[in-house]
C-alpha cells in the first residue's frame, strides 16, 4: 500500500513550530544588533548556545570597552526565513556598498552558529564505525589516548558540519515517543517524535527511560542524525513525514529567565507531557 503524504507545511506553521526555539544574539541595551564586517560582508550572527554567544560579546567588549552591548534571546520562528534567504548563494555581479554606507537590512548576511559541543557530537557520530564502538565498550572508562583518537578522526573525516556556521545538527531515536493530549476535536492522543539540538539531553532522556522496565533497560539507541536546514527545507514539500508530529527540542542548557532581553519573544514548549517509555514496538511517523 501506499504511504500517506502530507502536505507542504506554510511559512506560517513554520515560524509557529520553531516559536519555542531561543537563539541568542549581542545587541546594545536597545537591543538593536550588533553587525560584524566579514571581509567585505556585513555578517549578523545568532548563536544557538548562550554561552558562545557570551564569549562573542566579551571579546567584542575588549576591543570596544565603550560599546554597552548585551545577550538578546531571539525566537527562532521569527528569525528563521531571514536566515535562511541569508544562506542561499548569492549573485556574484551585484554591486558591493561603499566604504561609507550603511548596510540596510537586506545587504546583511544573518548566520546561525551551532554549539561546538554539539557539532562534536555530530561529527563523532558520522565517524565512529563499529570497531570504535567495540573499543570504547571493552576498555571500560576511555582512556585519553583512545579519546583523542575517536576527536581526531571526527575532525579530520566528517564529510558534513564542517563549516562554522548554518549547518545545525539535530539529533533523534526512532523508538522514543511521546504522548500530546487530544485537543477538544481530536478523540486520541498524539503520537508526537522528538528530534533534540543537544545529544546529552537526548541520550539522558532515553537511559532514564529505558533503565524504568527491564525489557528495554539493555536497548542499544539507534541515534540519528539530521540539518536543521534539510528539515526545514523538506518540511515545506510534500512528504511521506508528518513534521507535524515532531517536536524540536532546544538544549536543556539554554533556558531563559524572564528577565532575559527578549524572553517575552519564546513561545512556551508546544508539548508538556513527559516523553513516553521508548521501545521496539512504538509507532513511526515515516522514514526518515
Amino acid at each position: 500500500a501506499e504511504r500517506p503524504k502530507y502536505p507542504a507545511m506554510s511559512s506560517e506553521e513554520i515560524e509557529d513550530w520553531l516559536a519555542h526555539i531561543p537563539v541568542f544574539a549581542v545587541t546594545d541595551k536597545e537591543g538593536q544588533g550588533v553587525v560584524l564586517k566579514s571581509n567585505a560582508t556585513s555578517v549578523f550572527y545568532f548563536f544557538m548556545n548562550v554561552e558562545m554567544a557570551n564569549a562573542t560579546m566579551n571579546g567584542l567588549k575588549q576591543e570596544n570597552p565603550e560599546m554597552d552591548l548585551q545577550i538578546s534571546a531571539f525566537s527562532l520562528g521569527k528569525i528563521w526565513f531571514r536566515i535562511r534567504e541569508s544562506a542561499k548563494p548569492k549573485d556574484a555581479t551585484l554591486e558591493k556598498l561603499d566604504e561609507g554606507s550603511a548596510p540596510s537590512q537586506s545587504d546583511i548576511d544573518y548566520r546561525l552558529v551551532p554549539s561546538n559541543r554539539d557539532i562534536l557530537g555530530a561529527r563523532m557520530l558520522l565517524t565512529m564505525d563499529e570497531k570504535d564502538s567495540e573499543e570504547l565498550k571493552a576498555g571500560g572508562t576511555p582512556t585519553y589516548e583512545m579519546t583523542k583518537k575517536i576527536i581526531e578522526k571526527a575532525y579530520n573525516e566528517s564529510t558534513k558540519f564542517k563549516d562554522p556556521y548554518n549547518e545545525i545538527p539535530v539529533f533523534l531515536i526512532q523508538q522514543m515517543r511521546m504522548q500530546k493530549k487530544p485537543e477538544e476535536n481530536e478523540v486520541e492522543p498524539v503520537t508526537i517524535l522528538p528530534m533534540y539540538f543537544n545529544l546529552q539531553d537526548m541520550v539522558g532522556i532515553w537511559q532514564k527511560f529505558t533503565a524504568q522496565s527491564p525489557d528495554t533497560a539493555n536497548m542499544e539507541p539507534a541515534i540519528q542524525l539530521m540539518d536543521l536546514f534539510e528539515i526545514l527545507d523538506k518540511a515545506q514539500e510534500e512528504t511521506e513525514v508528518d513534521w507535524r508530529n515532531v517536536l524540536l527540542v532546544p538544549s536543556a542548557a539554554n533556558q531563559i529567565s524572564q528577565g532575559t532581553p527578549g524572553a517575552e519573544s519564546i513561545a512556551q514548549s508546544p508539548v508538556d507531557d513527559s516523553p513516553g517509555g521508548p521501545g521496539p514496538g512504538a509507532q513511526t511517523l515515516g522514514d526518515l
